[in-house]
């Protein structure tokens, strides 16, 4: 018979302590073993280091520990403010979500907003909180506070960034008060298609990983997969068009009109007008012609108004598409191969949040030419307004009462 460790002898000693006296106990022996002792004590009972830092002041303040301290019974102190007041989470989620942005890959979200301030908010919405509350929830949904970095760029391109940003946010409230759709949209990252590695990892039998080419020359590949989605800031619904050609404006706006016959029109068949937020470049950029050509097609085809806000160039990770669907497709099938566009289609279809985010997927077997040039005649033709605040970036399309 095995003689028992020390180690053993504490953990069941431990085991007969109350909640006070095991906090104590742990800290006594951290500061026992001196240098480490805190993260061997952490490790070997799996007390948190805060409890076992709170023992270590509470017995150097007292000569001798209290016999009379009360005992808290299980499931005791006070309940969380949630628990409580029910809407004070969506409340703070509605107040984040006017300034959040993040990096799409690593999930990381920041805010310029101090946590002082959103609790004088949630107070003045009926909410009553205090900042350490708001501080505390937002660590939970991996928020982080985020110092200023220098990079350099021309001058000419931050420009009236702050200004298109109020400028969106308000186009998104008139649109949504009016029981219009408003969609974010953009091209995700292409994708080989074959049995080639993809990053990250997935639970599998112990020495049984999925084994893929040693190279990825196209060649060995089926093609490539292009992901253009439309997501649904009203509905958390997104929808995903996976071309196999080219990203082309032609293939853009095909994909918003797949989303309009599939989701959009069944979600809103009332609706006249259309929002579409889009970044400042490529296939939906803000000087595409041929992205305005063949939205003016869609909108002459449907009747309905489009209009188009862009995030000014090098505001991509603004974009709500970006840190609210594709990042979660993409943590859906990290470390599965793509190994053929059923796969693909699958796996962004099965894409699920805790926050009910769905999406829909179709696969996109269309030729699209690239470099197709829209002539100055065409373009005339466009029934197309621009705003008065940066009418590069904003721009209303209508249908026309004769389409030529």
């Amino acid at each position: 018979m095995t003689e028992p460790t020390a180690d053993d002898l504490l953990l069941k000693v431990l085991g007969a302590l109350n909640e006070a006296q095991a906090r104590w106990y742990v800290a006594r022996e951290a500061l026992a073993r001196g240098r480490g002792g805190l993260k061997a004590m952490h490790e070997l009972t799996g007390m948190s280091r805060p409890t076992i830092l709170k023992g270590m002041r509470e017995l150097k303040e007292l000569d001798e520990l209290s016999s009379g301290e009360r005992v808290r019974q299980l499931g005791g102190g006070r309940k969380r403010l949630e628990a409580s007041d029910p809407g004070l989470e969506r409340a703070l989620e509605r107040i984040m979500e006017e300034t959040t942005a993040g990096d799409p890959m690593s999930l990381l979200r920041w805010t310029n907003k101090s946590t002082s301030r959103i609790a004088r908010e949630l107070t003045r919405q009926g909410h009553p909180v205090s900042d350490e509350t708001v501080r505390r929830r937002l660590g939970e949904w991996d928020y982080s506070l985020q110092g200023n970095a220098k990079n350099k760029e021309e001058e000419s391109s931050g420009e009236g960034r702050d200004a298109q940003f109020g400028y969106i946010n308000a186009q998104v409230k008139k649109h949504l008060a009016r029981g219009e759709p408003v969609v974010s949209v953009d091209t995700k990252k292409k994708e080989r298609v074959g049995n080639f590695k993809n990053g990250g990892k997935t639970w599998r039998p112990q020495g049984q990983p999925v084994e893929v080419n040693v190279y990825d020359y196209p060649h060995l590949g089926l093609g490539t997969a292009i992901p253009y989605g439309a997501y649904d800031v009203q509905r958390n619904e997104g929808f995903v068009n996976v071309g196999m050609t080219h990203d082309t404006a032609e293939f853009a706006v095909h994909s918003l009109r797949q989303w309009w016959k599939m989701v959009g029109r069944r979600h809103y068949p009332q609706a006249k007008a259309l929002l579409v937020c889009a970044d400042g470049g490529g296939s939906n950029g803000s000087r595409n012609r041929a992205w305005k050509f063949h939205l003016q097609k869609l909108s002459d085809q449907f009747g309905v108004v489009v209009t188009v806000c862009h995030y000014p160039p090098g505001t991509s990770k603004w974009n709500k598409i970006e840190h609210r669907m594709f990042s979660f497709i993409s943590l859906n099938w990290q470390g599965q191969p793509l190994t053929s566009y059923e796969t693909v289609v699958n796996l962004i279809g099965s894409t699920r949040t805790k926050t009910g985010l769905r999406v829909r997927v179709k696969l996109d077997p269309k030729f699209y030419e690239p470099g197709v040039k829209i002539s100055d005649e065409a373009m005339e033709q466009l029934n197309i307004k621009q705003h008065r605040i940066h009418p590069v970036w904003n721009y209303t399309i209508a249908p026309r009462a004769n389409p030529p």
